[in-house]
């Protein structure tokens, strides 16, 4: 798939980036730079500025697929008057530290359980502004091809942040590998296994190594965006989460932004585009079930 968007280095130094953010989003004349803070004006005084101006939305995003649907969202979001300055960023810690920092308006990369815990880690006060799609955790084969021919104390390499490793716990228990105790739900953790009928052995590893981690295990569960950057497709997924699960209740991908930017029209009106019907398509039509629209 081509790209349309260059990756760009994010440096989490709010005194590097000149934004001068009022009310979450700035706004800036439509032939001037979105970064000359002394030349912005708050999105709550659009009402009085003229036409030319534009509400603009610094974003950051997982480069797939977020980063990939905010660029189909663009075009139709600058015909309302609002322009999206989309920060392509590969860690998952980042997108927080700029929404905190208020170097970025809002992020799009991470479901509502991962942010719950960074809240809890970090003190801080950032919200959802809406969900958007889901990525289905699959299972993909490593060293054993099928799960029937899974071997005694086969190495199963799962996400090792919390929240991931739940699901992918989750999914095991789904397909039969594992029992986990009653009630534990989206808090699994490996302690929480009542039943290994395979004594597999849980190796947990950064969700971006997944991929590369296959040839050295036997199977791994592997988020759907690190899936889809590692050329996996969810079709020649081993087993994948259920729709109507537990996990897509849970797990749809969010727009996060400050919780005092949470009612900000510009924000309200970038969900609303990305929830839509043309949105849904592009996503259907381009990642072949490995995302999922939630509306």
């Amino acid at each position: 798939m081509k790209r349309s968007i260059k990756k760009i280095i994010y440096t989490a130094l709010a005194g590097v980036i000149a934004l001068n953010i009022l009310g979450g989003c700035a706004n800036t004349s439509a032939n001037e730079s979105v970064t000359a803070a002394s030349d912005t004006t708050s999105v709550e005084q659009t009402s009085d500025t003229t036409s030319e101006e534009q509400t603009t939305i610094r974003i950051g995003a997982s480069l797939t697929p977020h980063a990939e649907i905010l660029e189909q969202a663009a075009p139709i979001l600058a015909e309302q008057g609002i322009t999206l300055d989309i920060v392509a960023i590969e860690d998952s810690v980042t997108p927080n530290v700029g929404v905190a920092d208020g170097s970025l308006d809002a992020n799009y990369f991470q479901h509502q359980p991962y942010l719950d815990q960074y809240n809890e880690e970090n003190g801080t006060d950032i919200v959802s502004a809406g969900a958007i799609h889901y990525e289905p955790f699959g299972i993909y084969a490593g060293k054993t091809n099928s799960l029937e021919d899974l071997p005694d104390g086969a190495i199963v390499a799962v996400p090792n942040n919390v929240t991931n490793e739940a699901r992918a716990l989750l999914l095991l228990q789904q397909e039969g590998l594992i029992t986990l105790a009653d009630g534990v739900g989206i808090n699994a953790t490996v302690n929480d296994i009542a039943s290994n009928p395979k004594n597999i052995q849980i190796e947990e590893i950064a969700p971006e190594q997944l991929v590369r981690s296959l040839p050295d295990v036997d199977i791994a569960i592997i988020n759907g965006n690190y899936a889809i950057e590692g050329g996996l497709k969810v079709a020649d997924a081993l087993a994948v989460e259920a729709n109507d699960g537990l996990a897509a209740q849970t797990y749809g991908n969010i727009i996060a932004v400050r919780a005092e930017d949470a009612d900000n029209p510009a924000i309200k009106k970038l969900v609303e585009v990305l929830q839509s019907p043309e949105i849904s398509e592009y996503i259907n039509e381009t990642y072949g079930g490995a995302v999922v629209p939630l509306n």
